[in-house]
């Protein structure tokens, strides 16, 4: 009998298959980018959802996966075509990360003061291996970053790469304040940044506001 995680599983093994989050997934099917979302998971009465049968349809045509492919993805025996083996396991070098909306990272318990993810308060997406073990993801909200990222979409960000003039970057300052920047300019006085919607200002900073900064190194676009 196949269960509701075993079906939530193999849309995140399909999704990390083909270098997407599960928002990335929904998106290249023509889904709603929040369908596969965690709070889409469960009713409001605290009940799993099971995914629409229309969702998956859409998502195995997307990714030319046949339902032999999504069969093997859930550890059920049923064909090898399309790249992926009979009782597959995860895809290889993926992994699970800390996951969470841009707007509660501003918000206290998420993150220690060098930037990396701690606290229970995360939740967890599929991703191909990274080298940095402190690697998260968060959920753009808003039109701050438009029209470079989208509300729904998500980015990895490595706290542990090192940062160039142009990175794209998450910054957090010490009132908590969270932004999705471009570097412009970082010395031991200041931190030029640039918006990524011109419809917004550009922000200098001095050092001693920055809490820290940390290097985007993935987008689900």
């Amino acid at each position: 009998m196949l269960t509701h995680g075993q079906i939530w599983t193999a849309i995140d093994r399909l999704a990390a298959a083909h270098g997407l989050s599960a928002s990335g997934l929904a998106k290249r099917a023509g889904l709603d980018s929040t369908a596969f979302n965690r709070s889409k998971r469960v009713t409001a009465d605290g009940h799993t959802r099971w995914p629409s049968t229309e969702s998956i349809a859409k998502i195995l045509a997307a990714t030319g996966a046949g339902v032999e492919d999504f069969m093997a993805l859930l550890g059920v025996p049923g064909g090898t075509h399309g790249g992926f083996a009979e009782e597959a396991p995860p895809p290889p070098r993926a992994r699970a990360i800390p996951h969470i909306g841009l707007a509660q990272a501003g918000k206290g318990g998420f993150f220690d003061d060098a930037g990396f993810p701690v606290g229970g308060g995360w939740d967890e997406i599929l991703f191909p291996e990274v080298e940095d073990e402190h690697a998260y993801a968060l959920e753009i909200s808003g039109d701050s970053m438009r029209p470079v990222y989208r509300p729904g979409d998500i980015v990895v960000v490595s706290p542990a790469a090192s940062l160039r003039k142009g990175d794209r970057v998450i910054v957090k300052t010490r009132e908590g304040e969270v932004l999705a920047k471009e570097l412009v300019r970082r010395t031991t006085r200041a931190v030029d940044l640039r918006s990524l919607n011109p419809e917004y200002e550009d922000r200098s900073l001095s050092a001693a506001e920055v809490l820290w900064i940390a290097r985007i190194i993935w987008a689900s676009q």
